[in-house]
């Protein structure tokens, strides 16, 4: 063994076609080297044969369409000797020949057939002329019908090889252009990401840094200034880390939408249960990355205006759709969807790309946040 555990020799030293060829070449040579025919028209029926016979294995490889036809009038000529030849140089011939043409992928089964049976035609008509035994005629006829046969199982073994290697081949494209496609929608999500954090927090960065200058060079407001330098100092922290959120989707998969919430809800910082009803199945990775961004907020939301309170998880799957319901106690303070972070106005954009939607405000005494998506 090698490298890598590759073997030192290969599996296969050559094609088998090769082999075969290379059998028959080797063959005929044989035979036109030791038969023993006294009749000039058989030595020309036979160098017609291995003439032909050498013009196939040369055109093979180049142009099946004339090996074809080289290789019929190669089976022909030994066919017209077979009942008049005083050995069996026209019979191995004849094996030789016929054993490749029925093997052959590029003519059709019933073209194959054709020749066999002008072969075998041959081959009986000259016998019964020249007065063979009607048992060298039938043993003949009977010879070349076997060979086609078992060439012809052959040939169809060949074929379904090609059409599997055919349909692997097809098949490694297919999955070459699925992969192709699923990464080219990862970029996609992952620059809508960075694009959405970058401009909620540059922007909303901007806007206080603006208002902090105007306080301080028009009103000389130092506490009001220090305020805005504190929400900016705030928004830019978010901002980034969105931002690393978004790049570390770059370095890692996707994870299982129920298990990344039921990280989230074992990080938050006041404890949150969590729950997930309905049969669980995967979902694309936008639609994945948008209620867990939901999540999130939610729970940062919470933390924020209901300090304390209990918050609860639960994702439910059914048939047509995914919902996801946040909820917390509202405590004593006013709540709002959105705060200095990134958001829910734009969770509720980044859902409405992959077709989903969500809702939040209070119900019931309690603060929900619900998003669905469709699957």
């Amino acid at each position: 063994m090698g490298k890598r555990g590759r073997p030192l020799l290969p599996d296969t030293i050559a094609p088998s076609w090769l082999v075969v060829q290379l059998l028959g070449t080797a063959a005929v040579v044989v035979v036109l080297l030791t038969a023993t025919e006294s009749r000039a028209w058989i030595w020309a029926a036979y160098g017609v044969c291995a003439a032909c016979w050498l013009g196939f294995v040369a055109a093979s490889p180049r142009a099946p369409r004339v090996a074809t036809v080289l290789i019929a009038v190669s089976s022909l000529a030994p066919s017209l000797a077979l009942g008049q030849a005083e050995d069996s140089s026209a019979l191995v011939l004849a094996v030789v020949t016929v054993s490749r043409l029925a093997t052959l992928t590029e003519p059709s089964v019933a073209a194959i057939m054709g020749v066999v049976g002008l072969d075998v035609s041959l081959a009986a008509v000259t016998g019964l002329v020249a007065g063979a035994s009607a048992p060298l005629v039938f043993g003949n006829i009977g010879v070349l019908l076997v060979l086609m046969l078992l060439g012809l199982n052959r040939r169809q073994y060949e074929v379904q090889a090609a059409q599997a290697a055919a349909l692997l081949e097809q098949t490694r494209l297919a999955q070459s252009e699925h992969a192709r496609a699923a990464a080219l929608d990862e970029r996609t999500r992952i620059a809508r990401e960075i694009h959405d954090v970058l401009a909620h927090s540059l922007g909303a960065l901007g806007v206080h840094l603006e208002i902090a200058e105007a306080l301080l060079a028009e009103k000389s407001d130092v506490d009001g200034t220090l305020d805005r330098i504190r929400m900016s100092r705030k928004l830019a922290a978010d901002g980034l880390t969105e931002a690393r959120g978004a790049v570390a989707a770059l370095r890692a998969d996707v994870p299982p939408l129920a298990e990344a919430l039921r990280e989230l809800a074992e990080a938050h910082h006041d404890g949150a249960t969590f729950e997930v009803s309905g049969e669980q199945r995967p979902l694309s990775s936008a639609a994945v990355v948008s209620l867990v961004g939901v999540a999130r907020e939610a729970l940062t939301n919470a933390a924020k205006h209901a300090p304390g309170q209990a918050v609860s998880l639960r994702l439910a799957f059914t048939r047509a759709e995914v919902r996801l319901r946040v909820r917390n106690d509202l405590g004593d303070s006013t709540r709002s969807d959105d705060t200095g972070g990134f958001g829910l106005t734009g969770m509720r954009e980044r859902l409405a790309l992959t077709g989903g939607t969500l809702t939040a405000g209070p119900d019931d005494g309690r603060w929900t946040v619900e998003a669905v998506v469709r699957a």
